[in-house]
């Protein structure tokens, strides 16, 4: 038989893109505003590995990522897709939107992303949003999955988890505010 715990409290992060990079800076403020201060924002990125979005929202797309000094527990992130998708929302002009925000988690082993789709591979958690596992730690790195998105696969972003897998284990050891 099994023994019920609780997880560990994981690292909230966002993947924000947009055509307007001065829209980033603002979302990311906005955000702060809801899940708190930021403990990393990356530098520029661009969003180049898919045009799936350039007919509605244009080209090129500027993105940035960001984690937030606060660690959540992992069923908070239905609230943090449904607070995101709001911020969305507010920056849709003609049922077209200006910005997307994409919310998900790390913990020590994997990186789950929130998604309001269905697919075969993603796990229904409540109020429509479902948990999308894009990465699994194994072997001292994180590594892509069958369905993981290739920007999240590419070496460069695996980079950037790894980075950010370290931080977060050093605020779980209380080396890291």
């Amino acid at each position: 038989m099994s023994h019920l715990t609780e997880p560990e409290d994981v690292q909230l992060l966002c993947s924000l893109f947009s055509p307007e990079e001065l829209l980033l800076t603002q979302c990311l403020q906005e955000l702060e505003g809801l899940f708190g201060p930021a403990d990393w924002v990356s530098r520029p990125l661009l969003f180049d590995r898919t045009r799936f979005y350039e007919r509605e929202m244009g080209w090129p797309l500027h993105r940035r990522f960001v984690t937030f000094r606060e660690l959540i527990r992992p069923d908070a992130l239905v609230g943090a897709k449904i607070r995101t998708q709001r911020l969305e929302e507010r920056y849709t002009q003609e049922g077209k939107r200006r910005v997307n925000v994409d919310p998900g988690y790390l913990s020590l082993e994997r990186l789950v992303l929130a998604t309001g789709k269905n697919y075969t591979h993603r796990i229904y958690l409540s109020k429509g949003i479902y948990a999308d596992l894009t990465l699994v730690f194994q072997r001292g790195t994180f590594r892509g999955l069958e369905w993981t998105y290739r920007d999240y696969a590419s070496p460069e972003m695996i980079e950037v988890f790894n980075g950010i897998r370290e931080r977060y284990k050093e605020r779980l050891r209380g080396i890291r505010d």
